[in-house]
């Protein structure tokens, strides 16, 4: 007798931010949403605006209850320290962000039945996985 397992194990989506740049908010946060609800995490280049990111933790509180075993997200931005720079440097480093956008930033977003904590300083982040 076969016995038919599923394996479990951590899944990470690595996303590309050509991938959502034309993308709408709304169409943002679902397709988002859709990884994430299939316990995947996503590791997005970039960042969402910030009312993205509140559209996100958002719909996500209203899906707690709702969505058999699904209990938020977590989610953590890294970027660039700007901090240490000179006056030169911190002028090249604005005129770049002005011409990529948010594209050097790191966003990971994971369901919160997935990663236990993420925890974040100036130089590193940390994922905690259940």
């Amino acid at each position: 007798m076969k016995k038919d397992t599923k394996l479990k194990g951590l899944t990470l989506h690595f996303m590309p931010y050509s991938e959502i740049v034309k993308l709408d908010t709304v169409e943002r946060i679902k397709k988002l949403l859709k990884i994430i609800l299939d316990n995947k995490v996503v590791i997005l280049q970039g960042r969402l605006k910030p009312e993205e990111e509140s559209r996100l933790i958002e719909d996500t509180m209203i899906m707690i209850g709702n969505i058999k075993g699904f209990k938020g997200v977590e989610l953590a931005v890294i970027s660039q320290d700007n901090k240490d720079k000179n006056a030169l440097d911190k002028v090249k480093f604005g005129i770049a962000k002005a011409l990529i956008g948010q594209q050097d930033c790191l966003t990971v977003i994971g369901p919160a039945s997935v990663v236990k904590e993420m925890k974040k300083d100036p130089k590193k982040l940390e994922v905690m996985m259940r």
